[in-house]
């Protein structure tokens, strides 16, 4: 028969106790999406706006690309958030303001940012708290590397979950 002997430093007891079963490993259980990352799933972002510059030109350059979304970056280059139509149409309601009013004014989606290494499992639930459908990717400098899709990082989690699947 096996025993398990423990000790306890608190009491200064030594026990042994019989012992049943005994695993010489843990199981360990495949998790989808497990070893996937931001940077797996993350697109390039090839409209950026500097955050001086004003609402007028923001939507200009929404409507004439025909996006929903720019990246806003400081005067360093470094990431400072994300603006959306959405967010400036309050702003555009108001037609003479929107000449002068900079995009750095605006209530636009700001840091914390997703990172290329962190997991996409973990990204994308924070993503579904947060009401995110796009979430700029930056370096640890805060440069900006892309974009992670809410459709593209659970496209990729489920491709993983059928990849890991077993088939009868």
């Amino acid at each position: 028969m096996n025993t398990v002997t423990t000790y306890s430093p608190h009491t200064d007891v030594t026990t042994s106790s019989p012992r049943t079963d005994v695993t010489t490993s843990s199981p360990r259980t495949e998790r989808p999406g497990h070893g996937l990352t931001v940077a797996d799933a993350m697109e390039p972002c090839e409209y950026q706006i500097a955050d001086d510059s004003t609402v007028d030109q923001a939507d200009d350059i929404l409507h004439g690309a025909d996006i929903e979304y720019l990246l806003v970056r400081d005067h360093d280059g470094r990431c400072e958030g994300l603006v959306t139509r959405t967010g400036l149409h309050p702003f555009l309601e108001r037609a003479r303001s929107t000449e002068r009013t900079a995009i750095s004014a605006t209530a636009h989606q700001r840091g914390p940012f997703a990172w290329p290494t962190m997991g996409l499992a973990l990204a994308a639930i924070a993503m579904r708290i947060k009401h995110l459908a796009v979430w700029p990717v930056v370096d640890e400098d805060g440069y900006i590397l892309g974009v992670l899709t809410a459709d593209r990082a659970s496209g990729l989690l489920v491709t993983g979950l059928l990849a890991t699947t077993p088939t009868p």
